[in-house]
């Protein structure tokens, strides 16, 4: 069984942190990486749109391609640094979110840091891509904060009954 780690940029390093301190010494952890494809897409039809498509070598969307693969796999490699035992890589391109889920099948934990407003409490502390893991995630899900939680101030007071 494994742990997946769900690395993103910005919240990386708390995924990582919490590998080390959640995963036991005998799992298989591995990193995943997810590139959306929506903005090389949009790159695509834009350039097919105003160009046509007599030159696929001057596309940017191809060009976008190749700077994301770069980029992650670039992420993946300081992940898998600063964890600093065997893992595996994996990159993966597509819906995000769906990506993950797919992942995560048959996995022991998944972990994923929140990646919404992190400036106060509550369900918009969740990015939409992170809100669909947690609801459909196949195993379970260990919901991180990538800095110290915001003060319990933030918590909703529940109405006053008379």
């Amino acid at each position: 069984m494994a742990v997946i780690a769900w690395i993103v940029e910005g919240t990386w390093p708390a995924v990582v942190d919490a590998t080390l301190t959640h995963a036991s010494e005998d799992a298989e952890i591995v990193l995943l990486h997810v590139t959306g494809h929506e903005i090389p897409g949009i790159a695509h039809g834009a350039f097919a749109g105003l160009l046509g498509r007599g030159h696929p070598e001057r596309d940017p969307g191809t060009r976008l391609e190749h700077l994301a693969a770069t980029a992650a796999n670039q992420l993946l490699l300081d992940a898998a640094d600063r964890l600093g035992r065997p893992c595996t890589r994996i990159e993966r391109t597509g819906r995000i979110e769906q990506e993950v889920v797919l992942a995560a099948q048959g996995a022991e934990l998944l972990i994923v840091a929140r990646d919404g407003d992190r400036s106060r409490l509550g369900p918009k502390s969740l990015a939409p891509a992170d809100r669909f893991v947690v609801d459909h995630a196949p195993c379970p899900v260990l919901l991180i904060w990538p800095e110290p939680a915001p003060d319990l101030a933030d918590l909703p007071q529940p109405p006053h009954h008379r």
